[in-house]
């Protein structure tokens, strides 16, 4: 069985992102790996309405927020996890999980899901989901919602 020495981690910056940065340096740490946190901003598909300008604007807007909690996250983790790293990019995110992890060579994945149900689950599907099916690797899933004894 192969080592786990790179894990690659998507975060949302969503009100669970800490437990799931927790939960990947608590297993980074545990397994003597390290973590390339990636978050992917959604391209904005525009609205005729508004126009084009527009929709470039707000989508930079987007992408530099992001960019900036990015670097404030990989910051913050540093203590605990040293050789940590992160990226933002723009796409469809399941793509680009899928496609950053084959870049990096990645070992494992470590995402969250969001618990959706019913209609939601239905209509959205899980990113989560969509990753477990298309990596070339192994995914944990970890569910935010569930107390966490580490």
């Amino acid at each position: 069985m192969k080592t786990v020495e790179k894990i690659v981690v998507p975060v949302d910056f969503t009100e669970n992102t800490g437990k799931l940065v927790a939960y990947a340096c608590y297993m980074a740490e545990r397994l003597a790996a390290t973590i390339h946190f990636v978050h992917v901003v959604t391209a904005y598909p525009g609205d005729i309405m508004i126009g084009a300008p527009f929709a470039e604007e707000f989508q930079d807007k987007v992408y530099f927020a992001a960019e900036e909690r990015m670097s404030n996250l990989v910051h913050d983790t540093k203590e605990k996890c040293p050789d940590c790293s992160g990226q933002t990019v723009t796409g469809e995110p399941v793509e680009k999980i899928v496609g950053l992890a084959e870049a990096q060579d990645a070992d494992l994945i470590i995402i969250s899901t969001h618990g959706a149900k019913g209609l939601e689950k239905i209509l959205l599907g899980s990113v989560a989901e969509r990753v477990l099916k298309r990596a070339h690797c192994p995914v944990l899933i970890m569910n935010p919602f569930k107390k966490q004894k580490f």
